[in-house]
């Protein structure tokens, strides 16, 4: 116990660094593969076939194979098809964005799927346009299902960033290598950095559950 009192005196701005390196690619993570993943799921649930099956192609490519191995091939690949120079940082981040997406796909879709069919029929007897009845109806009821499942997917997103270490991108698991190889300790620098990601994953999963309850209060 002492020794870590005495890493975490010593070295806390190193571990605050790389929280606030996982938070923030969580976070564009999240916004991101929220923004791509609404446009998947959309696509998804086109009646156009080759439209959703080219969709459930890539929600089944992202989800059936390792988020490793995706970081790996967006790591070497985009850098060598890009115009442009891409750093790790931006690979690594269009790679969990990418991922995200796929999983935040299905939310939407499940989340689409749970609002009761009679509002559809509903909304197309008085009238509405589908882009309307999307608008006006479905997505605020959809939201309700969606919104905690987001927030469930924020927390894996969290988890996940931590590969990102294997590219040396500073984020806390990254602090963690740091501060190991500067004092030659192994198990209590990996405690703290395990202490710091239970601790805001437990406050977000929390927030989530009450988030859920007062959805279904509302109800």
């Amino acid at each position: 116990m002492d020794k870590i009192i005495k890493i975490l005196a010593k070295y806390y701005m190193v571990f605050l660094k790389g929280l606030w390196g996982t938070m923030w690619l969580a976070s564009v993570t999240l916004v991101c593969g929220t923004v791509l993943g609404l446009l998947v799921a959309f696509l998804r649930m086109s009646r156009f076939k080759p439209v959703s099956a080219v969709a459930a192609t890539y929600i089944q490519i992202l989800r059936g194979t390792p988020i490793l191995l995706q970081l790996y091939f967006f790591w070497i690949l985009l850098p060598k098809v890009m115009p442009f120079n891409m750093s790790d940082l931006a690979c690594i981040v269009v790679a969990l964005i990418i991922n995200a997406s796929a999983y935040i796909a299905e939310i939407v879709r499940a989340g689409i799927a749970a609002v009761d069919p009679g509002q559809w029929e509903a909304g197309r007897s008085i009238g509405l346009t589908e882009i309307h009845l999307m608008q006006k109806i479905i997505m605020p009821q959809a939201i309700k299902n969606i919104l905690p499942a987001l927030v469930s997917q924020f927390i894996s997103c969290i988890k996940e960033t931590s590969l990102a270490s294997v590219f040396f991108v500073r984020e806390l698991t990254t602090a963690y290598k740091t501060v190991q190889a500067s004092t030659f300790l192994a198990i209590q620098p990996l405690l703290i950095s395990g202490m710091i990601y239970l601790v805001v994953t437990t406050v977000l999963s929390v927030f989530a559950g009450r988030i859920e309850g007062r959805l279904k209060a509302s109800d």
